[in-house]
């Protein structure tokens, strides 16, 4: 005689079983996760260091303020991105949440024409896209063949992503889906700063003591500069960033100032020499310019930011060492965007966030 069948379907085999398991598993963790971005939604404070007070400024009063402290960014999900009900639950399954793994050591930042903002972290060999309306983020450890070993500079526009790793001396090109375009080795030692103007890619390279240009396409144009200590020559040259005219900006670290050029390489100008006093260097790193070509310039051992108005004159700083709001660790990179000043604070694992409300 046979035996009746229930309603209950059978489960045949270890692979039945194993779905069986996994559905009842996302049931629960469906559950878990959703109580816990319910309670998520219900709102900690976006910055509980802050303790709830105004936001610091720069200068402090009875000064007008020139500079506000907007937020601290150590980890993707403090970029205010969404992550789907499926990769949450998949989080709590595996116990790892890309979105919530904390930067180890962020250096180079950028933004493109959109505020979209790119990011290397040296620490991890990890590069990051923050897309600002999709509220998403990107990462990514190797493109194609290449792993990052040392990603110290990224520039981004018409959706290419140019990522400077110092330590396998080239340049990486790829798209906003990973997709590698091209590599620049040509003519380079050890890149360390990008920027973009046009259709050109300039790149400072610090063991070669000069700056590289390039077009879009990876072709090499021409190169500027050679180890010295006289007006035009680098010394370890780091950093790099062009204004809205197309001068060019470039931090010489161990001469301990800026020099500015025009796009053929003649010497423009520059400012900064060694010292501890206001305008003076010890270990200059980041340059960025803002829409009225504001000259912002991160100071790695002095711990803050100088701002200098286009002529090179000081205008004033922010910042000194500690982990406070207020407080850098051997800061790196900077980008300004609209009115948003963005600083990689590298050894305290972060990114600081501050507006300017005006600078004369």
């Amino acid at each position: 005689m046979s035996k009746m069948r229930t309603g209950q379907p059978r489960i045949r085999g270890r692979a039945g079983r194993r779905r069986w398991v996994l559905s009842a598993l996302l049931i629960v963790v469906a559950a878990v996760v959703g109580g816990c971005l319910a309670r998520s939604r219900q709102a900690a404070p976006a910055h509980p260091e802050s303790g709830g007070s105004a936001p610091p400024v720069w200068p402090p009063p009875p000064s007008q303020p020139r500079i506000r402290y907007e937020a601290t960014l150590a980890m993707p999900a403090d970029f205010n991105v969404r992550v789907s009900w499926w990769r949450s639950a998949m989080g709590v399954v595996t116990g790892t949440r890309r979105d919530r793994e904390p930067f180890v050591r962020p250096y180079g930042i950028a933004t493109d024409e959109e505020g979209n903002v790119c990011l290397t972290d040296m620490g991890s060999g990890t590069v990051y896209l923050f897309e600002k309306d999709a509220r998403r983020f990107k990462r990514w450890q190797k493109i194609g063949k290449t792993r990052f070993e040392t990603p110290v500079a990224i520039v981004k526009a018409e959706g290419l992503m140019y990522v400077a790793d110092s330590s396998l001396g080239r340049i990486i090109v790829f798209d906003e889906k990973g997709r590698l375009r091209y590599e620049i080795a040509e003519e380079l030692v050890r890149p360390t700063g990008l920027a973009l103007f046009d259709d050109r890619l300039l790149v400072t390279d610090a063991k070669a003591h000069r700056v590289a240009i390039f077009s879009t396409d990876g072709t090499f144009i021409r190169s500027f500069g050679q180890r010295g200590t006289a007006p035009g020559d680098f010394n370890f040259p780091t950093h790099i960033a062009v204004d809205k005219d197309g001068l060019v900006y470039v931090t010489d670290a161990l001469n301990f100032r800026i020099q500015v050029f025009d796009m053929a390489g003649h010497l423009k100008g520059g400012f900064g020499h060694l010292g501890d006093g206001s305008g003076q260097f010890s270990r200059p790193k980041g340059v960025a310019l803002d829409a009225a070509n504001h000259v912002y310039v991160v100071d790695a051992l002095f711990d803050n930011v100088q701002v200098f108005n286009p002529a090179g004159e000081f205008l004033m700083h922010w910042g000194s060492a500690g982990s406070g709001l207020d407080e850098f660790w051997l800061p790196t990179g900077i980008a300004v965007h609209d009115e948003q000043i963005l600083v990689a604070d590298s050894f305290n694992r972060r990114v600081q966030v501050f507006r300017y409300v005006g600078l004369e």
